[in-house]
């Protein structure tokens, strides 16, 4: 028997089925049949599926309906030929992730042969040709850290992650016990998620993206402006059924209530799904559903209450009323904007200092980064490190909306200006952040204010912008000093860091030359990790990874590349390929060309999971290049415009007199470089091993935790440091490859054809 059978229903999805079933077929983990079901299609979905199975024997003959039977019915027939010990949907117009059966077979053996196996899924865009596609909001759910596997009393909060059937793996024997079937219907995932995952007695977790979901331009009937949306209240009427009639699921219905009135909300709500005429009939069925349900126990969200109100009240009156209500008030949000935000800046005003009455928790800490950017820098590893060395440590992160699915489950996460982000400030004893937090922030006497800074300097900081208007940019230097004066410590990789930072920063605080824990990862992390960083993004086995990250430019208002990508890769050949990443302070990414070689990371969260996925970094004054001279791999410095960088922000000293590698000072000299060897070559690694003595003199691994014993657990001994002989960084793929005879190997030191060549 196989260990999976993957099941595909195919409805007028001929344009990509052929990717789809690629993408099982060329799974690393080949213990698999496939199943597809032609659900009566009138394209080639059949003629394809024969196709394939001709050619490939984990391929079972196509099962063909007579009629079209929707998605459910299809899965149905599906399962009835299956014989896999684990069962797994895929829509016709998805795809798996490279690896993902590998990883969900290993999930499947460490956690002992769960029931259901959740997975996390990403969406990309029709076209499916988003490099990073942006994953599940209920995320943080699939954790995989506590006990597994779990019964769903343990972790109730899957209920909430999107009730699918294509994000898990189920057991087959279990299916087939409790003869869960798929019912008709556009909404038959839902009685058959939320009855598997109560009735499972053991579940896992996988936080991984397995599926890419593909937003279809056309074509989804759940986008459609049709009737069928009334289906949503027969297959809520099966899910409260099922629990109806097992009373030992009864604790269930409260949670269950909440989610069908989400859900029935934003149905209604999204107008172009209902015709128009058919919109207030809609609202009575929600009206009766939510009288025939209602199930006191789990209160509704504050923001949902109003609407629930009127779904109860059953008017499409009241409700009309109210949505032109909303969009006369936005409308005139500017003309009320004023005084509203005068008395909710007054509240706020008032609560903090009420709460600054109140005494300080000491097991509390807040972080930031970026003033409310996602878990990054130096303040993520840190807040990491303080659950682990400081037991019984409770940490919030302040972080935007977009940003809280980077958040680790064990953190709360706060919104910026928010009642909780004021209360966080005045009762933590512990303020974390790589720049200021708000400049109306008033430390307390017992609160320890560490700032963590992000990078080690090149450009001017501080101070030292006094005479760079257009990097001041009005900067309030009056402020940059008030709040400097609040530090208590500043950390410092190495001492060029300390000297900068005293001299821009001149206040009372304790430097801690301690290293960056932002790199710590560099030297906990494994070749594994390597290798899984590079599958989930997309990097071709055997590929020259490459990581382009310029810097912000203050002599700019918009982005603009010096590099043409295109004609980069062109020259360089097949082996290599580009992760862009834009700089932060940017909003578009760095290219509109994405592709198989040519990838935008812009909007990956985590430039230290970047570095470690390359083989290589191109960059120009960005502070990037002091933490990627930790892994000890090549690094190219590209300064075409480094006299208007230079005028413009001014720099501590000049990369090209004391590079890291090789320096290019033009495109065509920067594909010289890569095309001779040069960026690999003795010479670079004799100028990388000077950069790193230089400026990577505390970055062992554990900075981190010295950090907290110094701060937190009060230990003032002298902190031990791994001499740079000693460290081993986790090497990149190209040098963790086996040599061979005919070819040297990406990132280790070969003779240069000229050591005498550009720095």
């Amino acid at each position: 028997m196989p260990r999976f059978s993957v099941i595909v229903p195919a409805y007028k999805v001929q344009a990509y089925l052929h990717e789809c079933l690629d993408s099982v077929l060329s799974q690393s983990f080949t213990d698999l049949e496939l199943i597809v079901v032609d659900d009566a299609s009138p394209d080639n979905c059949g003629a394809i599926a024969d196709e394939i199975a001709a050619h490939d024997q984990r391929v079972r003959p196509p099962v063909r309906l007579r009629e079209n039977a929707g998605p459910g019915a299809a899965r149905n027939k599906g399962m009835a030929y299956a014989r896999g010990d684990y069962l797994l949907f895929l829509d016709a117009d998805d795809t798996l992730t490279p690896g993902a059966l590998q990883a969900i077979a290993d999930r499947i053996k460490e956690t002992g042969e769960p029931d259901v196996l959740v997975h996390d899924f990403a969406h990309v865009s029709w076209s499916g040709t988003l490099a990073l596609p942006v994953r599940n909001d209920r995320a943080l759910q699939l954790t995989e850290q506590g006990p597994a596997p779990f019964l769903l009393d343990d972790r109730p909060g899957l209920l909430n992650v999107t009730p699918v059937a294509w994000n898990k793996a189920y057991k087959r024997e279990f299916v087939e016990d409790h003869h869960f079937r798929f019912p008709p219907g556009i909404y038959e995932d839902m009685p058959w998620t939320y009855p598997v995952l109560m009735a499972a007695e053991s579940i896992a977790t996988l936080s991984r993206v397995c599926v890419h979901r593909r937003r279809r331009r056309h074509g989804s009937l759940l986008a459609a402006t049709t009737r069928a949306h009334f289906d949503v209240f027969e297959q809520y009427d099966r899910v409260f059924a099922y629990v109806d009639e097992r009373p030992e699921l009864a604790q269930w219905r409260p949670l269950l209530f909440r989610r069908m009135v989400d859900h029935l909300t934003s149905v209604f709500s999204q107008r172009h799904r209902l015709p128009r005429e058919a919109r207030a009939e809609f609202l009575r069925t929600v009206r009766a559903h939510c009288a025939r349900y209602r199930t006191p126990g789990t209160p509704l969200r504050a923001r949902a209450r109003l609407r629930y109100t009127l779904l109860r009240l059953g008017s499409h009156r009241a409700y009309r009323a109210l949505w032109a209500a909303a969009r006369l008030v936005r409308g005139a949000g500017r003309l009320v904007r004023g005084p509203a935000g005068l008395l909710r800046a007054a509240g706020l005003r008032v609560h903090y200092r009420v709460q600054r009455l109140l005494p300080l928790r000491a097991n509390r800490a807040v972080f930031s980064a970026y003033g409310g950017r996602g878990y990054v820098c130096s303040p993520a590893a840190l807040e990491n490190a303080f659950r682990t060395y400081a037991p019984g440590m409770r940490t919030s992160w302040v972080a935007r909306p977009e940003h809280h699915h980077t958040l680790p489950v064990a953190t709360r996460r706060v919104l910026p200006g928010s009642m909780a982000y004021w209360t966080a400030l005045a009762r933590s004893k512990y303020l974390v952040s790589n720049v200021d937090f708000d400049h109306r922030l008033v430390k307390r006497r017992g609160q320890v204010l560490l700032q963590t800074q992000h990078g080690t300097p090149l450009k001017h900081m501080g101070l030292d912008l006094k005479d760079r208007p257009a990097a001041a940019r009005g900067t309030d230097f009056t402020a940059v000093l008030r709040g400097s004066d609040q530090w208590d410590y500043v950390l410092s990789g190495n001492r060029h860091s300390t000297l900068v930072w005293e001299r821009v920063y001149p206040s009372a605080y304790a430097t801690l030359e301690y290293g960056s824990p932002r790199n710590d990862v560099f030297l906990k992390a494994t070749s594994a990790d390597v290798a899984r960083l590079r599958e989930h993004l997309g990097i071709p086995e055997g590929a020259v990874a490459v990581l382009y990250a310029p810097t912000h430019r203050d002599y700019r208002h918009s982005q603009r590349t010096h590099l043409d990508l295109e004609r980069v890769l062109r020259e360089l050949g097949p082996r290599f390929v580009i992760l862009a990443r834009a700089h932060h302070s940017y909003d578009a990414p760095l290219t509109d060309l994405a592709h198989g070689r040519l990838l935008d990371v812009t909007a990956y969260p985590n430039v230290e999971n970047l570095c470690l996925a390359s083989d290589a970094l191109i960059t120009d004054y960005s502070s990037l290049m002091f933490d990627y001279a930790n892994l000890d791999r090549p690094i190219v410095i590209h300064t075409e415009d480094w006299e208007a960088y230079e005028a413009a922000r001014g720099t501590y000293f000049d990369p090209r007199s004391f590079p890291p590698g090789a320096v290019a000072r033009s495109e065509d000299e920067l594909i010289d470089i890569f095309a001779t060897g040069h960026w690999r070559g003795s010479r670079s690694a004799q100028l990388r091993s000077a950069f790193r003595e230089r400026f990577c003199p505390f970055d062992d691994g554990r900075a981190a935790e010295r950090v907290v014993r110094r701060v937190v657990l009060g230990d003032t001994s002298t902190p031990q440091i791994v001499p740079l002989s000693a460290r081993h960084p986790v090497p990149s793929a190209a040098a963790a490859r086996p040599a061979s005879p005919l070819a040297t190997i990406p990132g280790q030191s070969q003779p240069d054809p000229d050591d005498s060549f550009r720095t």
